[in-house]
């Protein structure tokens, strides 16, 4: 009997082992309070994160578009942007459809699972479960991804569409502020669909061993956590800049 063999019967021949629950909501509360506190921080504008900074260099940038002649920077700059959310969305779809293929491999994979010291060979149900939990974080990631594409596809018209230099200078900031929010909100997506890749490695994890799900599940937040709040990019970016100081004195 293998170790932390609970098992709690759900159904004729359908049973979990009360580690793999326990496992599987600690990677649900992980990942639905971390994206709450993330979330809050990026809405209240208050440079606590990395999002946050990276919006006032956002209203910034959209600034300093608009007092351009040409727009040709600003074009290349998004169009950059644009094509690395599209690599990321493309490669979401062939991990999905790997993650699918592992149903119709669940023998032989079960079968490396078992030659691997101390790891817990799951239930049939339990196998399902892990492998429709990890097409579900990709699924999910797709969807960030091209949600982000279109934001960013759509912020191409609207630079493109700038009032020019000298027109509606009454208008400008206001310009730059929607623009600003908007490229924030596509970077923003594209962040979700980043971690939704980390959360999918520590789905991996589980494959082996409930507890290593746990643990890898509290190093990838930890990861995250470290990344956007107290990166050396953060407190870099943090310090007193006149770029950051203008946001408050631009009209």
């Amino acid at each position: 009997m293998p170790p932390f063999d609970f098992s709690l019967p759900l159904g004729p021949d359908v049973t979990i082992n009360v580690l793999d629950l326990a496992a599987f909501a600690w990677f649900g509360m992980a990942w639905f309070f971390y994206s709450e506190i993330s979330h809050r921080h990026h809405v209240s504008h208050t440079s606590e994160n990395l999002l946050s900074i990276m919006h006032q260099y956002r209203v910034q940038w959209m600034r300093q578009m608009l007092k351009r002649e040409s727009r040709i920077p600003d074009m290349t700059g998004v169009g950059n942007l644009i094509r690395s959310v599209s690599f990321f969305g493309s490669t979401s779809i062939f991990l999905v459809l790997g993650s699918i293929g592992l149903l119709g491999y669940s023998e032989q994979a079960q079968g490396v699972i078992r030659a691997i010291p101390y790891a817990v060979p799951p239930s049939p149900f339990v196998w399902e479960l892990k492998v429709a939990l990890l097409i579900i974080v990709f699924v999910h990631a797709f969807f960030k991804y091209t949600w982000s594409l279109r934001l960013f596809n759509y912020l191409t018209i609207y630079v493109g569409a700038a009032p020019g230099t000298h027109e509606h200078l009454e208008q400008h900031e206001a310009y730059a502020q929607r623009g600003a929010e908007m490229m924030t909100t596509a970077a923003r997506h594209f962040n979700l669909g980043l971690r939704a890749y980390y959360y999918g490695f520590a789905i991996i994890s589980w494959f082996f061993h409930p507890l290593a799900f746990i643990i890898t599940t509290t190093v990838v937040i930890w990861v995250l956590y470290r990344r956007e709040f107290l990166s050396g990019t953060y407190f870099t970016l943090k310090r007193d800049d006149p770029v950051l100081l203008r946001k408050t004195t631009a009209a």
